[in-house]
């Protein structure tokens, strides 16, 4: 189906404000306009554009710009579900229909009824659930697993992907019926390197959401910076850049950042580590020894950093008000004093290594053996999963690696 390319400032404006949406290059404007116009219009959608382009955000438009907006909104990540559990999940099952299915559940598609749900990763889907998927889209019918009673479901289906489909229809991973059907109407998300003068707007308001969620002082960009942020081709798009200002935020808080500051956390120029996750993984997203590697490479010169930062704020007390938490203070019942800049900052400390410290060296716990590699990873994880709540997606974006990646972590060391 193919959309007049109208103007619609007040929607856009609105759509923009309501989900958060930073920029004003005319692809976006398109894309926004494109989402609001066909959201009244009850079709399937399917939303391309590269991993952390920011395609979540369309179903969202969608969804609440429609004649649903007040029933349910289900987001499910198919990439990140089992191919054994996929049917369950999304199709529901009766008691009995397999090993652990002890009552019967629900579904997404019975739960979202009236409501719009939303498929990301949608390439990701067995051939099997593809078929499945492609009924309701035809009829709105489905069967539970185990079942043999014919279910009704009233739902709409917004589905996204950043897999060339054309290509997995040709090499048989995805079927050319259900493509078609799911792309009654595309919406092509651009990718942060063609939105120019947005690249900047967007750093600036990463840095004050950090600055202002952490209470430090917030970083500021020179022209140099600028005219850097907007040149490179940032291949994990809004999620690197968010990553990367956010380091900056942390180690140059207060400071004026010019474009060589920016380049040393950019890959290739020495970088940190949290950048290069995605620009590594671009070409094979799905390498996971890979991304496990630049994960405790990641954890390790983060926590480097930490420590080379405690040990400066030590020196620098020292001439004036000492922060350190003394013996003595500790015995007398009074709480150490700590510069307003850091008092919400608690980073995790592992004893990884000995602090040096006016030439003498000391261990930080002598009682406690170095924490290994996945103990930190683990433990990072952890926390992780606790500032967000337990929403894995949201971890996952935190930590700069795939929601598979994540699960498999989770269940690795039993954390489910």
């Amino acid at each position: 189906m193919e959309l007049e390319s109208l103007d619609y400032p007040s929607q856009v404006l609105q759509a923009k404000q309501r989900f958060g949406i930073i920029g004003n290059s005319p692809a976006l404007m398109e894309s926004i306009a494109r989402a609001v116009r066909v959201a009244p219009i009850d079709l399937s959608v399917l939303v391309t554009g590269e991993s952390g382009s920011g395609k979540e955000f369309f179903p969202k438009i969608i969804h609440g710009f429609s004649s649903r907006k007040h029933a349910r909104y289900i987001a499910v990540n198919c990439g990140a579900i089992p191919e054994g559990t996929i049917d369950s999940e999304l199709f529901g099952h009766e008691k009995g229909a397999f090993t652990g299915a002890v009552a019967t559940r629900k579904g997404y598609f019975e739960e979202a009824d009236g409501g719009t749900i939303f498929l990301d990763e949608v390439a990701e889907l067995p051939l099997t659930t593809q078929a499945r998927l492609l009924r309701v889209l035809e009829s709105g019918e489905f069967i539970k697993v185990g079942s043999s009673t014919v279910q009704r479901a009233n739902v709409r289906i917004v589905a996204a992907t950043n897999v060339d489909m054309a290509r997995a229809v040709a090499e048989g991973r995805f079927r050319e019926d259900l493509y078609y059907r799911l792309s009654t109407v595309s919406i092509s998300i651009p990718p942060l390197r063609d939105r120019g003068a947005d690249i900047p707007l967007l750093a600036r308001k990463f840095a004050a959401d950090f600055a202002e969620r952490y209470t430090m002082p917030r970083v500021t960009f020179d022209d140099t910076a600028r005219q850097l942020f907007m040149a490179y081709r940032w291949p994990g798009n809004v999620r690197q850049l968010k990553n990367v200002v956010e380091q900056i935020a942390l180690f140059h808080a207060g400071e004026d950042v010019d474009s060589g500051m920016l380049r040393s956390y950019l890959p290739g120029n020495g970088g940190s580590g949290l950048a290069t996750v995605h620009a590594a993984g671009a070409d094979n997203p799905h390498d996971y020894a890979v991304e496990r590697e630049m994960l405790l490479g990641m954890i390790v010169r983060l926590q480097q950093q930490i420590d080379s930062l405690r040990d400066r704020l030590d020196r620098e007390s020292s001439a004036h008000t000492p922060f350190i938490d003394t013996v003595e203070t500790r015995d007398a019942g009074a709480a150490p004093s700590m510069p307003s800049s850091i008092v919400k900052f608690e980073p995790f400390c592992s004893p990884l290594r000995s602090v040096e410290r006016d030439g003498a060296s000391r261990d930080v716990d002598a009682s406690v053996s170095p924490a290994t590699l996945e103990e930190t990873e683990r433990e990072t994880i952890r926390r992780a999963l606790e500032r967000n709540g337990g929403r894995r997606k949201a971890t996952a974006a935190e930590l700069n690696i795939s929601e598979r990646t994540l699960y498999r972590k989770i269940k690795e060391y039993g954390m489910e």
